[in-house]
């Protein structure tokens, strides 16, 4: 009987905390697709990697293009044994160097995206931050992050934050 009184005096003491509080919640997927600034980001991005991937499959033409002269030339007999080895090293090297190419293409391109992100996220951060003392709320949920269980719509903070970061 104790603790069912203490439990019920616990709960009511939560919920009554809770009535204080204001609550919002954006979708920032939603907000950063519609930003200008990310979709020149973006394309920025895209442009770098249609550049780096033009660039590898020029590597990947000439080894093929070696390896086939290669092959013709074994298979005519007209190299010996340690021309072949070296040819065979050559080869090996160069794939080599096609591999380590995709890789730093992979680092090139999320060093490109952290640079390029990174003042809009700062951005919509700040006016989130902002939004929030303005608005005197306790907390705001991000929608996309799947983290709302319930959400009223009078709630919704997206129209006033697109409102203030200009976007459509």
């Amino acid at each position: 009987m104790k603790h069912t009184f203490l439990g019920m005096i616990f709960l009511t003491l939560f919920t009554l905390g809770l009535n204080g509080q204001k609550l919002g919640y954006i979708n920032t997927q939603e907000l950063l697709s519609g930003m200008s600034e990310m979709k020149l980001a973006d394309n920025q991005v895209q442009q770098l990697q249609n550049e780096l991937v033009a660039k590898g499959e020029e590597l990947v033409i000439k080894f093929e293009a070696e390896y086939k002269a290669y092959m013709a030339e074994a298979n005519s007999g007209t190299l010996s044994k340690v021309q072949m080895q070296q040819k065979e090293e050559s080869l090996v090297a160069k794939q080599e160097e096609i591999k380590k190419y995709e890789a730093d293409i992979q680092q090139k391109l999320v060093a490109k995206r952290e640079e390029l992100y990174k003042p809009v996220l700062d951005k919509v951060k700040a006016e989130i931050e902002k939004l929030g003392k303005d608005g005197s709320y306790t907390m705001i949920f991000d929608s996309s992050a799947g983290m709302i269980l319930h959400a009223a719509d009078t709630e919704n903070l997206m129209p006033i934050l697109k409102t203030k970061l200009g976007v459509n």
